[in-house]
């Protein structure tokens, strides 16, 4: 007796390769992007992810990459019982964000709490864009 069934007999595979239902990946985790005066905020919805299961990096292009992989492990309760369906396996989402010019890419910060992955961006301040102008003396 099987606990579930999903019904696609009619046509499994094309189904299966149209809706990736069968692809091992993330559904896309709800991103909150917010702006203060002195930073960005980034919030994703990762629940049942720790910090392990995260990367974030800056790209050759300057982007932000947020990488997340999770793995299940298959393992026995015990010697008696055995899977009628087993679904759970190596699952991964990877999502790449344009970082704005005025931002420390140097300074950007993170932190995993309550299933919400926090990600601050610290903006470049009016007095740190100004010592940025440089001037070309004429020789």
């Amino acid at each position: 007796m099987l606990v579930t069934r999903r019904n696609q007999d009619f046509m499994p595979t094309l189904f299966n390769e149209l809706m990736n239902w069968n692809d091992n990946t993330f559904s896309t985790p709800r991103m909150n992007i917010m702006e203060t005066k002195d930073n960005y905020k980034l919030e994703l919805c990762i629940p049942g992810l720790t910090k392990d299961d995260v990367k974030l990096s800056i790209d050759t292009e300057g982007n932000l990459v947020v990488e997340m992989t999770k793995e299940t492990k298959n393992e026995k309760k015990n010697e008696e019982m055995r899977y009628l369906r087993h679904e759970f396996s190596v699952e991964h989402f990877r999502q790449t964000v344009m970082l704005p010019e005025d931002i420390h890419k140097e300074q950007i910060s993170a932190k995993v709490e309550n299933g919400i992955l926090d990600i601050v961006i610290p903006k470049v301040t009016v007095e740190e864009k100004k010592q940025a102008v440089q001037t070309i003396e004429i020789g």
